[in-house]
């Protein structure tokens, strides 16, 4: 597998030079953050980042991610406009040399957690997730902001856009997913290139939102609608893992041949839908990690692998969830449950 690493940009405080000394890391995950959603990535851009990568030793082998426009989602009448600047943007990616492109599907929100510094036993901090306090949240209020999330909209035009989802169904949401599909997967069969779509994260309604893509069945519907090799999953243990009823292993079996990208995290379930984020190790969360790795090998899958989300340990401070040591930690855990794997066959 081609261990790597996400990388932020020239804005992270995790440089390159410092990844570098992880052993057996290969690749960097990374992507274009200045440009709004929906507009086309100038190739331009995409050359200066891969070079930026490439004068560090590595391979600028994920782009993670090409956020998809809400109309898209919304399955409006404009989203024809948005989806032929998606294929542009996948086109420029491929000329650049970049063939494996990370997506999600999850309206309005990106990933959501309650706190991105809960305190854990061996004094760490991590991210965490708890049901009940989402309930409570009122998210146009601005009480709760994290990293990945659109923060320019408007109050207004946030109510709007959560008003707009309202009434959709999540065969509704599905139904705009394979009409997006339907449209991309041909560009990327063109140019050679793996889509891989990231599960809802968490695997479950937030705010009232429909979201589809959250355990097998979904991930079969979304692989049998749009039969293509490039049409992809992005297998994310700690999204899918942090719904009990999601097994993983069977998971991976029924998307074998169509795992295009790996993140591994572990977390620890605290309730009722909820969770809090915890070190790669076995023995830290209710993950079966061991399992995974083995069966990830079996399975012969030899594409990109990151370790994600890590804990701030060490007095480091940072982007939450993406500090350079726990993710380090992660990163040669993992190494070391594949290669004991490999040695094993």
């Amino acid at each position: 597998m081609e261990m790597s690493f996400r990388w932020y940009g020239n804005d992270d405080p995790v440089r390159l030079e410092d990844i570098r000394q992880i052993p057996g890391m290969k690749g960097i995950v990374s992507a274009i953050y200045n440009i709004p959603v929906g507009e086309i990535w100038p190739i331009e851009e995409i050359k200066e980042l891969k070079k930026a990568v490439e004068l560090h030793q590595f391979k600028l082998n994920v782009i993670e991610s090409v956020p998809v426009h809400e109309d898209i989602k919304l399955g409006l009448a404009s989203r024809d406009h948005y989806i032929e600047k998606y294929k542009t943007t996948l086109r420029n990616l491929s000329r650049a040399g970049i063939k494996t492109v990370c997506y999600n599907f999850m309206p309005v929100f990106d990933w959501t957690r309650t706190s991105l510094n809960a305190p854990l036993s061996d004094g760490s901090h991590s991210l965490s997730y708890d049901e009940e306090t989402i309930k409570k949240l009122n998210p146009i209020s601005g009480e709760l902001t994290l990293p990945g999330w659109d923060l320019s909209y408007q109050s207004d035009q946030l109510n709007d856009l959560m008003n707009k989802y309202k009434e959709m169904t999540e065969d509704e949401l599905m139904d705009h997913l394979i009409y997006f599909l339907e449209q991309i997967v041909p560009v990327a069969e063109e140019e050679d290139m793996k889509l891989a779509i990231h599960p809802d994260d968490p695997p479950w309604s937030v705010f009232g939102l429909p979201r589809v893509v959250t355990n097998r069945k979904n991930v079969e519907t979304l692989l049998n609608s749009v039969h293509s090799k490039a049409n992809g999953l992005t297998f994310c243990t700690g999204s899918f893992g942090a719904l009990p009823e999601n097994d993983l292993l069977s998971i991976i079996e029924i998307a074998t041949d169509r795992i295009h990208f790996v993140h591994a995290r572990n977390v620890k379930w605290t309730g009722a839908k909820s969770f809090q984020e915890t070190s790669h190790s076995i023995h830290d969360g209710s993950l079966p990690m061991v399992e995974v790795m083995k069966k990830l090998v079996q399975s012969g899958y030899e594409g990109p692998i990151r370790p994600d989300h890590g804990r701030m340990i060490w007095g480091e401070e940072g982007r939450p969830g993406y500090g350079l040591y726990d993710r380090a930690l992660g990163a040669t855990y993992l190494n070391g449950i594949i290669d004991t794997c490999k040695s094993i066959e």
